[in-house]
């Protein structure tokens, strides 16, 4: 990754939950003022082979459940964890993990596709496949970066309820509990298919991160803090005056050289090269 970083990391998007976000709020505006407009935006792997392209992208802006004040708070939530996974692993990191993520879900949907006409043809594959689109959506790539924060901060307090303190690592353990049980016994083909593609970069991340992914918010605060003093400190001094102090930087026309006859390494610039005390 640390190649691809170089290459492409001043290419990340800053702030990619709130664009998530405001995805959402689009979707909600479209349901508003027409929800049947919404069925042309899904995930449909049938009509996307079938040149609605556009809904490669479009699909992202499905809003995920009714707009109530319970899913205000929840959007609200995942931002917070978003914005915190971001800072933590960085800009270009969370964007691998959470467009890998949209990606998968993307190629999961064309892998139904493809289960499905090697099960029962064609026939009553297009309505089929725009039914199955609905299940196709970010939510669990939402669930996805929910348990990565439990992942990488598992001592971190959230209230249940808005009342009970509890651990987001336990919280994480009965997400998963509930996904498996999801996957293997509450439904289908479609289930497993979607729960496994969204999911697929939480179990990659994990399987390549478990070692060193845990992080308190206060070693968080240090790491930003210590990233910052490298940007400022990043700039080193090659040479110094031992009389003046002056560097490189104060005139880049300044000479330094160092003098043979002072116990040390002791450099001069060119004024004090010659009228110095040597040091013995």
């Amino acid at each position: 990754m640390s190649n691809f970083e170089k290459k492409f990391g001043k290419y990340a998007i800053s702030n990619l939950s709130m664009i998530l976000i405001l995805c959402y709020v689009l979707g909600y505006f479209i349901r508003l003022i027409n929800a049947d407009f919404l069925l042309y935006l899904t995930l449909d792997p049938y009509a996307i082979l079938h040149g609605q392209i556009w809904r490669l992208f479009t699909w992202i802006i499905m809003p995920p459940s009714s707009l109530n004040p319970f899913t205000i708070i929840m959007l609200l939530f995942y931002y917070n964890i978003g914005t915190s996974l971001e800072h933590t692993w960085g800009v270009y990191r969370y964007n691998v993990y959470l467009l890998s993520g949209m990606l998968f879900t993307i190629l999961g949907s064309f892998v139904w596709l493809g289960i499905q006409f090697f099960l029962t043809g064609s026939a009553g594959l297009k309505e089929t496949s725009l039914i199955v689109s609905l299940l196709f959506s970010t939510y669990y790539v939402n669930m996805s970066i929910f348990l990565a924060f439990a992942a990488t901060f598992p001592e971190v307090q959230v209230l249940l309820m808005f009342l009970i303190p509890v651990k987001v690592k336990w919280l994480g353990i009965l997400d998963g509990l509930v996904l498996l049980y999801d996957f293997l016994f509450a439904g289908g083909l479609v289930t497993r298919i979607v729960i496994a593609s969204s999911l697929l970069n939480f179990v990659i991340f994990f399987l390549t991160s478990r070692s060193h992914i845990h992080m308190t918010p206060k070693q968080m605060k240090r790491r930003a803090e210590f990233r910052q003093d490298i940007r400022r400190n990043s700039r080193v001094t090659k040479h110094k005056c031992a009389i003046c102090g002056q560097t490189e930087d104060d005139d880049p026309n300044l000479e330094f050289r160092f003098c043979s006859k002072c116990n040390g390494n002791y450099e001069y610039c060119q004024q004090h090269l010659f009228s110095h005390t040597h040091v013995k």
